[in-house]
């Protein structure tokens, strides 16, 4: 006599099946909607004229002790020299061929050591970290929303040199104030041809231990000092 079989065997079986199946199909979930970042920024943004976008970035930088100075195009190489004398620093360094720290060099006085960053890291790590007091470096641009300046780091201009002087000098060109950081981004392309990374400070290095001393210099430039480079033809000049 041919048993009957077992329902419940069956339905196990059956639903076991039906799981390995579902597990092993391959799965294509539908993609997610790509939010409209443009269309966000345009009805968030704040529509200011140039002069509205460096008074920001001014009270932003000066607001977490950032020294802010203007200057012109003509005008900026005197102004820094004196800063630099009043500060008593001995020696500066700037990039090994830049068209702002050749216009240094030409008006370099006799007090004032200008160093050159032409030799390898290797070569030269103690006079670095030991002898330099102060840098030069230009900022790409700056974002007026949060306050920070945007550096690329070049060959000509490494990292190091807004990382390990105590004082670092950064001439900005007012022109390259942007509102925020997609304005900066899109304007100036970065889909197309970001750097290998880009540096965005928002003033001098910082840090507080646990009872909330604050401290500065611990991690980088214990003085940061802005040069806000207008053109030579006024005192304020437009933002991009």
């Amino acid at each position: 006599m041919k048993a009957s079989p077992n329902p419940t065997a069956a339905a196990e079986a059956q639903a076991r099946s039906s799981i390995l199946a579902r597990l092993r199909a391959p799965t294509t979930p539908a993609p997610l909607p790509l939010p409209d970042v443009k269309a966000w920024f345009e009805t968030h943004q704040r529509h200011e004229d140039s002069a509205q976008r460096v008074s920001r970035l001014r009270a932003a930088l000066e607001a977490v002790k950032t020294e802010v100075h203007d200057t012109t195009a003509a005008d900026w190489p005197e102004l820094l020299l004196r800063l630099i004398a009043a500060k008593g620093l001995r020696n500066l360094l700037i990039g090994s061929d830049t068209p702002h720290g050749a216009e240094l060099e030409a008006r370099q006085p006799a007090s004032l050591e200008l160093k050159r960053y032409a030799e390898s890291i290797d070569s030269w790590r103690d006079v670095l970290f030991d002898e330099v007091d102060a840098s030069l470096t230009l900022a790409k641009s700056a974002m007026a929303e949060v306050g920070s300046l945007i550096l690329w780091p070049t060959p000509q201009e490494p990292r190091l040199m807004s990382l390990v002087p105590s004082v670092h000098f950064v001439l900005l060109d007012v022109a390259t104030i942007h509102a925020d950081f997609y304005s900066a981004m899109s304007f100036e392309n970065w889909k197309d041809r970001l750097p290998a990374h880009a540096l965005l400070i928002c003033g001098p290095s910082r840090t507080a231990d646990i009872q909330q001393t604050l401290a500065y210099g611990a991690h980088g430039p214990r003085e940061l000092v802005v040069l806000l480079r207008h053109p030579a033809t006024q005192s304020e000049g437009a933002a991009a």
